[in-house]
């Protein structure tokens, strides 16, 4: 394995009010973007791709039962998506592990018009944020 650039993540903690809700939301979703299952102990799974990973934890510590996002802190993960269509196959398929479409009278175009991406939220509050690539055309 090659040595990761400094500065790259090295992983990201979430903790989460149910750890059974984040394995079928989140798992369903890392695993269909490529992640591969990497820890798992009893309060917590992660999800690896490449060097990086994501972790989520039901610690008890937490001192809340859902996730804001619109307070301080973490708002969204956002990931590349190959192209529009696995956005729309994975927006088809999100109701099924507890996620729901955001802004769907904006869908797919949410973020404004130079972008391809849906904006999903699950039902503990945490929002994705899936972008498909658009190629640049050249003159």
């Amino acid at each position: 394995m090659t040595r990761p650039a400094t500065g790259m993540l090295h992983h990201v903690e979430i903790w989460v009010p149910d750890l059974n809700r984040a394995v079928v939301s989140f798992g369903w979703l890392l695993e269909a973007l490529g992640y591969t299952p990497f820890q798992s102990w009893n309060n917590g799974h992660s999800w690896r791709l490449g060097t990086t990973y994501l972790v989520f934890e039901q610690s008890p510590a937490l001192t809340a039962d859902q996730h804001e996002r619109c307070r301080p802190g973490l708002n969204h993960l956002a990931f590349h998506v190959e192209d529009h269509h696995t956005v729309e196959t994975l927006v088809s398929e999100a109701a099924q592990h507890g996620w729901t479409l955001m802004f769907p009278d904006r869908h797919p175009h949410a973020g404004g018009e130079q972008t391809y991406a849906a904006y999903l939220e699950n039902t503990d509050g945490f929002e994705v944020e899936l972008v498909a690539i658009i190629p640049i055309e050249s003159d």
